[in-house]
């Protein structure tokens, strides 16, 4: 898999790792990394994957540029990648027969805090910062946030973090349950291999029903997400917020 399309994949015996190499997801990004995650979920000789980012970045979530372009050409169809590249992502991640870890090396955000969240393990670096971001666009929650985050932080916590759109530290990640474990940048690399291996070489048929009895809610979740981003796709608020936010202006929201 060519890197240019935005997703590295290498396979290390049997670890797989796929690498979002652009920092925001262009329609090219999510169509090689859904295809990645079909390629070491099909895989009988990889027993363990790590999802993670290039650079200063995880993932920031939908290239907003390309999702402008989308709005002005079509706004009631301009969603529609939901369903085609962010749902099945997120179900590809979370049902994968075989164990699958965040390794957040930079800023993770809207889909990719999504993406993160549908992984079954999380190791943060403790550079990286988080953020849920779709309100703040005028959107509701995409790629499972909406089931995952309350998960990982509670109820309470996710209606925070959702409502306030806000950044987050690793350290906050930690001490909310939305991480399992932040590691200095210089050793992130050598603990996320280590997790990684031992995962490995665990019982990958165990994992895999654990997985699936997991899972059982987030389907349904994905639905009704993408339901709610097309009829928000379509308002004023979110195009203008959208606008707003690539020429780096405070977003006015007049919807009622």
């Amino acid at each position: 898999m060519p890197e240019e399309s935005g997703v590295l994949l290498v396979r290390d015996g049997s670890v797989a790792t796929i690498t979002m190499t652009s920092p925001s997801l262009t329609t090219a990004a999510k169509t090689a990394l859904l295809d990645a995650i079909t390629q070491v979920s099909d895989d009988e000789g990889i027993r363990a994957v790590v999802l993670t980012g290039a650079g200063k970045a995880f993932s920031m979530g939908q290239d907003l540029v390309e999702h402008a372009e989308e709005l002005k050409r079509d706004a009631a169809h301009a969603f529609d990648t939901v369903g085609q590249h962010y749902n099945p992502i997120v179900l590809g991640l979370a049902t994968m027969p075989k164990p699958v870890i965040a390794a957040i090396n930079g800023v993770c955000v809207g889909a990719g805090l999504g993406f993160a969240l549908a992984c079954d393990l999380r190791i943060a670096s403790a550079k990286a910062r988080f953020g849920t971001a779709f309100t703040a666009i005028g959107l509701t929650c995409d790629s499972g946030l909406s089931v995952t985050l309350a998960r990982a932080v509670g109820a309470a916590r996710a209606s925070e973090l959702v409502f306030n759109a806000t950044m987050f530290t690793a350290e906050e990640a930690l001490a909310w349950g939305l991480v399992g474990k932040v590691v200095a940048p210089e050793d992130f690399a050598a603990e996320t291999a280590a997790l990684a291996g031992r995962l490995a070489d665990g019982p990958t048929l165990a994992y895999a029903e654990a997985k699936k009895a997991m899972a059982v809610s987030l389907e349904a979740a994905l639905q009704a997400e993408g339901e709610g981003q097309a009829r928000l796709g379509v308002t004023e608020d979110h195009q203008n917020a959208v606008e707003s936010f690539l020429a780096k202006q405070p977003p006015k929201f007049q919807a009622r």
